[in-house]
């Protein structure tokens, strides 16, 4: 058995910010993927767009800075870099289905080892469904990377072989960012990119329950 620590969602977020080049232009989705406006690195020009409608969004505003007229789309407060920009729903709708984004980082509650994606419903009787632009996202985007915790809390793997939830997209996934690892998405299956200190390959499979390239 192997002796690893998981990353935080700080950790997790700062292992995705690193991964986005310079120059690019970013949507980051509802929930825990918001975190990466954060950890953009210093000196790097990376461009955020958030679907309500924002080009240029900056990091979260220091505590009493909050203006609630500039929000993401979670309603989360946020700040607008020189040069950002705010307009219309219609015209974000627009950059994000013309293939205009390099990447879009999105949550999800099931991604499986070819790709496709899962993230706005659980098809739990009551559930509410929560689609967004998630289904405009994962097809637009040149890129989509999938930020999420490995593991349900009942302790089920979120990287599946197929997907049972009702999906948003299908094989639009290439990478996924989670608390203990980091995989690529092919058409022949997972790849291993990184692993926590400690955690084994053998131990990663076991977790996963499906097998991973190197």
């Amino acid at each position: 058995m192997s002796s690893h620590q998981r990353r935080s969602k700080a950790e997790l977020a700062r292992r995705v910010a690193q991964d986005i080049f310079d120059g690019a232009y970013v949507n980051l989705g509802i929930g825990m993927p918001t975190q990466v406006a954060n950890c953009i690195p210093a000196g790097r020009e990376v461009v955020l767009q958030s679907e309500n409608g924002i080009l240029g969004m900056g990091p979260a505003p220091a505590e009493g800075q909050e203006d609630y007229d500039l929000t993401n789309a979670g309603k989360q407060p946020v700040t607008l870099l020189p040069g950002g920009c705010y307009f219309h729903h219609a015209d974000s709708f627009a950059m994000m289905r013309g293939g205009h984004l390099d990447v879009a980082v999105l949550g999800a509650f099931q991604v499986s080892a070819t790709g496709d994606l899962a993230n706005w419903s659980t098809g739990e009787a009551g559930a509410i469904p929560a689609v967004g632009g998630a289904m405009d996202l994962a097809v637009g985007a040149r890129q989509t990377w999938v930020m999420m915790d490995l593991l349900t809390r009942a302790g089920e793997c979120k990287v599946v072989r197929a997907c049972t939830y009702p999906l948003t997209g299908l094989a639009c996934v290439t990478r996924v960012y989670t608390d203990l690892c980091t995989l690529e998405c092919t058409r022949e299956g997972l790849r291993l990119i990184d692993t926590v200190d400690g955690l084994t390959h053998a131990e990663l499979e076991r977790i996963v329950g499906l097998p991973i390239r190197r």
